[in-house]
This record gives structure tokens, C-alpha cells and sequence, in this order.
């Protein structure tokens, strides 16, 4: 007789419990599916391109949105991702009592070399789940922007492949970027 195990997900709660009591201490790491995963280390071209973003949207955007690097946002009871670059709604108290949620994200945006996999596998369709509107996956091995929008399920009903001649533009804020721009 086969003997079935199951797996004992996390809930958010109990991975702020965790961090608060001090289990949790290392950084790179993120609530997937109730489940710890280790994220990808963040290499040299990664960093100078999330920095270069965080300028042009700052830039940008100026006070009309919060540009949150690498910070966590909610999408459910099991799963608190962080994306490179999110986009938020502009609140007072900027979210100081409580994580963004995804109904408080305008725009994800994720930079993928090693990470291009994951990202368009696992990470995607859980924001597209959420409900977040829109997702960019910015694809450094290929010089090009995967823009994804309308989220339908665990899917977007749309992509768009942007590439150095090309304008990438948010579908719900006013924001446009040269493609080539992104790419130093």
C-alpha cells in the first residue's frame, strides 16, 4: 500500500510570523504557491537595469504613482512574490500599515536573465491570477520586452514582443519608454 504525503503549505501569515521571529533571516527569498523559494541571485546586468528603470519611471512618473524595487506584494493567501518593479496606486501613508495588494498594483515588471523561465512560468500566471492588469517581463538575454495584459484566469488574453525600434507603453498609466532605452 502506497502511503501519500502532502505538502504543508505556508499561509502569508505564517511567513510574517516567521520572519518577525527571526527564522527567516536570509534575503532572496520569496512565498510562491505557500511554498519558500529561493530566487535567483541578482547579477551585475539585472541590478543596472532595475536601477535604470527605477530613474526613467521616477523620471516619469514623478508623485502620480509609488515605484516600489524589489519589495513584496500580496496577491493572496499563499503567495507574496517580489517583483523586481512594481508599480502602485499613490496612497497616503504609502502602504505603512499594510502590503500592496494586487488591486493596488498598476504594473508589474520583472527582469529576467537567469530567471526568464520562472518568471513567464510561475510568476506570471500568479499575477495574472491576482489580477494585476498588467506585466512587462523585461528579457535580457534577448533585448525584448514581453508586454503582457488583461489578465483572464491564470493567463493574459494579450502579448506584445517589443524590441529596440519599438515604444513600450503602460496600458493604465501615462507611460511610454523607448525600448532601447532599457537596454545599455
Amino acid at each position: 500500500m502506497a502511503v501519500q504525503m502532502t505538502k504543508r503549505l505556508l499561509t502569508v501569515e505564517e511567513y510574517h510570523k516567521m520572519g518577525e521571529a527571526g527564522i527567516l533571516q536570509e534575503k532572496g527569498i520569496e512565498l510562491i504557491n505557500g511554498e519558500i523559494i529561493q530566487m535567483s541571485p541578482i547579477g551585475s546586468k539585472h541590478a543596472a537595469v532595475v536601477n535604470l528603470l527605477n530613474e526613467i519611471l521616477f523620471e516619469k512618473l514623478g508623485k502620480n504613482a509609488i515605484i516600489s524595487v524589489q519589495n513584496p506584494v500580496r496577491l493572496s493567501d499563499l503567495s507574496e512574490p517580489e517583483p523586481d518593479i512594481a508599480i502602485l496606486k499613490r496612497k497616503e501613508g504609502r502602504y505603512f500599515n499594510h502590503l500592496p495588494k494586487a488591486m493596488d498594483t498598476l504594473l508589474v515588471i520583472e527582469i529576467a536573465d537567469t530567471s526568464l523561465a520562472y518568471d513567464r512560468e510561475i510568476k506570471l500566471p500568479l499575477y495574472a491570477e491576482g489580477g494585476i492588469p498588467e506585466c512587462w517581463l523585461v528579457n535580457l538575454e534577448d533585448n525584448v520586452i514581453e508586454v503582457h495584459w488583461q489578465p483572464a484566469g491564470n493567463a493574459y488574453k494579450f502579448r506584445e514582443l517589443l524590441r529596440a525600434g519599438d515604444v513600450v507603453k503602460a496600458r493604465n498609466l501615462d507611460l511610454s519608454i523607448p525600448v532601447k532605452e532599457v537596454f545599455l
